[in-house]
């Protein structure tokens, strides 16, 4: 998976790809948690990341609904 999506490459995406995006970075924030409680998680500072990039893919996707008049 790319290292972070910044927004404007979030923007160019559709509703369905952002959602795609969401789940993708849902799970690998589980397994990097997971990882991290069993002391197998070298990088830590990749769970803040992936935080943050999923709170830039919520961003823009209730934008585009909003954009759309879909709430």
């Amino acid at each position: 998976m790319d290292k972070k999506m910044d927004t404007k490459s979030l923007r160019d995406l559709g509703l369905d790809e952002l959602q795609d995006k969401f789940r993708q970075y849902k799970e690998e924030l589980f397994n990097l948690r997971f990882q991290n409680a069993i002391g197998q998680l070298k990088n830590t500072s990749r769970i803040k990341i992936v935080r943050k990039t999923i709170a830039r893919i919520l961003t823009v996707a209730g934008e585009k609904q909003r954009a759309k008049g879909v709430v």
